[in-house]
This record gives C-alpha cells, structure tokens and sequence, in this order.
C-alpha cells in the first residue's frame, strides 16, 4: 500500500461511497436493526450511538461528499528554504502509511474515519466493536465495492473482525505494518490501546466538559446553552457535564433555582456542592472524585466558586482537556480564562457540543484529540497526514 493512489482516484472511490450509501439505505437499516436487537441495551448512550436512522445516513453520505469536494492534504508546501550553496529544501506533507482505528458501537465511524484515513492517502484498518458487528461489515462491503469499481485493492480498508484477546495479541505484535492507531471510545478501551500498541497513539480521550457562569453573565444565554450542552446528546464527549457560578453573580441562588427546574424537566439529576445544595436543596455530592467523571447520562454536577481564577483552576484540575466554556459578556475577561485554561477547544459564550469536526468546517473528524502532539482537538483530513523533506542538490557536499 505504500503507493500513493492519484487524488482523482481517492475521490471517485468517496463519490461512489456516497452513491452506494443512499443506495443501500433500506439494507443497511435493517441490518442495523439486527444489530440493535441483539444489543442488551445495559447503556443507553451506547444504544444511542448504535443506532443508524436516516438522519444519520444522510450524514455518512454528507461526510462523503464534503471530503470528496476537499483540497488534497498529500503534498501540500509547509516551508521552503534556499540553502546558501544552492541545494533547495522543501517540507511537504505525507501520508502516514497504514491507520488502524478501533472504536465502539458507532457504525458512522466506519464510514467517515474511513473516508478521512483513505481520502489523505492512508490504507485504514478498521477494528470496531462486537455489538456494530453486522452494520460495519454492510459498510466495509460497500467500501470493498467502490474499491472494485474503481480497479483498486480493496485491501486499502480492512475490517478487523477481532476479539479482545486477538486485538491485544494484533497491538503487541502486528502482522503487518501500522503506523499510526486512534482509539476512539471510553477509557478504558483507550488505556487497553496505549498499554499494548507498540505505534505511536493519538488518544481521543474523554469529555467531561465544564461551563463557568461568570458575574457578567447574559443569563438567558446561560440557561439555553447549559440546557443543549446536557440534554440533546448525552452519548457524546462534547455534551456537558459541570457547571461553576461566579459566586458574586447577583442573586445567583435565585438563579440557581431555575436552572435546577429547567434542567428536571428533562429528567437531569442534578448534584451540587456543599453552597449550591443548600440554596436548592438538590442531592450534596459524595466526594470531590465525581468532578473527575464523565458522565454519558442525564446527570450534572453543579458548584460555586468564589473567582474567576477558582474557576479557571478547578476545569485544569478535574476536566478532561476537551471543552471548556464561560459565559460573560465581558470580553477581556472571557479572553484571560480561555487563555488559562487547558483544553482543545475553548467557549466563550457558546455550547460546548460544537467541538466537532464538521461542525469546525473540517468535513467530519477522525477523532478529537486530548493529547497536544501531534493534533489537538478534532483531527480533520488536514491534519491525518505527516511531513517529508525533500533536498534538491547539485553535487553538493558538507
């Protein structure tokens, strides 16, 4: 797989990705809804992200389309210099090689960190999980048909149908070459990756994303945004999952009562701290280890400090390194906090379930990164490749 294939050639096979996805719509539902049935359905979000509807089709299919209509990231000039004797050296961008993937319950993965794995000239290994076994085989047989249509190996994606103890004994000692692995999934199935992959990791990791209502906060905004960040996606790592009031907000315990109505009307439980449990009388938290959770549920967690650097202090202490918002309508002053605080993607008065891909102009992600190398963030088509320097000389000698 070492050759690049021509961007024209990687971009008919999205083309006919897309065609065969709307094609194949009514099978692959109804696969899927083998899989569903087959699922105990012990976790909801698990469920959640399981499921392909047509809304999600029409994803898959937009994912397909946008990455086809994207700019090739193979090739691409990052610096230039004119050596004083002559010699021209250029740095562009490269492909990595071979990408493996492994991931969890999400059939859209197979279609769209494929898509992003093959579209930067990558030949993709794919191990998703037992529970989207028969929805991930349909895809992959789409993609091995798009492949042949275009005259080309359909061993540029690969599907590891592997389980646990073949995917530890594939990461220890691979049976062929794998540059690059992104585990996209809970915690542990990302710390099983890094303790026996023998590649580099980009760790996609968790959320636990917190938002801080400071003293100059629109609290009309405030309420709206906490409300989508919790309640229309709980499956996902850029949903919400702590709240931090500015103790010198003006009557914030009134406030603080309404968002604690607003919130069981979606059927969110609500914990607070020791002052916040006592202005609402909302359940007081157990111990200080629950600011570390991420939750995945219809469940927040909500506590008052007395500064902007406690906030600030506090999201660095607990938080995964995913998003982080604050609500102010002081602009220096929500600058200072997303300047101070450590995570790939920083709000100001905004919901966190933005962090996305697509939803960043990206075209879709592979995953989003809470490592710092060699990608932060969501790792789009532009940042899946590596770079080459390439010397142009004329006899020249050191």
């Amino acid at each position: 797989m070492s050759q690049l294939l021509p961007i024209e050639k990687r971009n008919a096979v999205l083309n006919r990705m897309a065609a065969l996805l709307e094609q194949e719509r009514v099978t692959l539902k109804k696969v899927n809804h083998q899989d569903l049935s087959n699922y105990s359905g012990e976790d909801l979000a698990m469920e959640k992200r399981l499921l392909v509807d047509d809304f999600k089709i029409d994803g898959m299919i937009l994912s397909m389309q946008q990455l086809a209509s994207q700019e090739d990231p193979v090739g691409v000039e990052l610096f230039n210099f004119e050596h004083e004797n002559g010699m021209k050296i250029i740095n562009k961008t490269a492909a990595f090689g071979t990408i493996m993937i492994i991931y969890e319950s999400r059939p859209d993965v197979t279609v769209e960190a494929g898509g992003i794995a093959f579209k930067s000239g990558n030949k993709i290994l794919l191990k998703g999980g037992k529970e989207s076994l028969l929805s991930n085989l349909k895809i992959v047989s789409l993609w091995h048909q798009a492949l042949e249509e275009n005259k080309i190996s359909t061993a540029w994606v690969e599907y590891l149908n592997y389980n646990r103890v073949e995917t530890q004994a594939f990461l220890e000692k691979p049976t062929q070459k794998v540059d690059l692995i992104v585990p996209r999934g809970g915690e542990q199935l990302i710390a099983f990756t890094k303790k026996h992959a023998t590649c580099p990791v980009i760790v996609s990791g968790r959320g636990n994303n917190f938002l801080y209502i400071e003293k100059e906060a629109d609290l009309q905004k405030a309420l709206a945004i906490i409300i989508n960040g919790k309640t229309t996606n709980i499956g996902v790592c850029n949903a919400l999952d702590k709240v931090l009031i500015d103790s010198k907000l003006e009557k914030w315990p009134d406030f603080a009562t309404k968002l604690v109505a607003e919130l069981r009307n979606y059927n969110v439980e609500v914990l607070g701290d020791e002052r916040f449990s006592k202005a609402t009388n909302v359940p007081q938290i157990e111990s200080e280890l629950i600011w570390h959770e991420e939750f995945l549920n219809y469940k927040i967690v909500i506590g008052i400090v007395d500064s902007n650097e406690e906030a600030s202090a506090k999201i660095n202490k607990y938080c995964g390194g995913h998003s982080a918002s604050i609500i102010t309508e002081n602009d220096a002053i929500a600058q200072q906090f997303m300047e101070q605080v450590d995570c790939a993607a920083v709000y100001q008065n905004a919901s966190t379930r933005f962090t996305d891909g697509g939803q960043f102009g990206l075209g879709g992600e592979l995953a989003i990164s809470t490592d710092k190398l060699h990608q932060r963030g969501p790792i789009g088509l532009q940042h899946l490749v590596t770079n080459k320097w390439y010397i142009y000389g004329d006899g020249q000698i050191r």
